[in-house]
């Protein structure tokens, strides 16, 4: 009789380059966030300018993290678990940020509530996409 035994074991380190990217998106959209709720309070225009800068940032940061996903897929061994959810993640991070950014191009007025909403989902997936990056461990069974 065989049985099957799922255990964890450890992943390859995250290559600091990547891990840098990772984290350096995250507080850019936390700011964007905090920017538009300081708009729909306050109605300055300036925060949602702030916003659209924040946001700009933490898609080139997301931009690079993409890129290194992709790198990883690539690399990838795949007998130790490959995990494409973390790339499937990075890559709809950024498109909801591209479009996120393109909402708060408009009109300070226009923008609300479609950006804000935005911004939490991209913000959400940030971390998200930072947890799953930073997860060293990978699930795979054993006979």
């Amino acid at each position: 009789m065989v049985t099957a035994t799922a255990e964890p074991t450890h992943a390859a380190p995250l290559h600091p380059a990547h891990a840098f990217f990772l984290s350096a998106m995250v507080p850019l959209f936390l700011g964007a966030v905090l920017s538009d709720y300081a708009y729909t309070t306050s109605y300055q225009v300036q925060w949602v300018n702030f916003a659209i800068w924040l946001i700009a940032g933490g898609l080139v940061f997301a931009g690079f993290a993409l890129l290194c996903e992709v790198a990883k897929f690539l690399r990838a061994d795949r007998r130790r678990g490959l995990r494409p959810i973390a790339l499937l993640v990075v890559l709809v991070l950024w498109v909801l940020g591209l479009i996120d950014a393109f909402v708060h191009s408009r009109d300070a007025f226009a923008t609300m509530p479609t950006g804000f909403v935005l911004s939490i989902v991209v913000f959400v997936l940030a971390c998200i996409a930072t947890w799953l990056g930073f997860t060293s461990y990978r699930w795979r069974s054993t006979p």
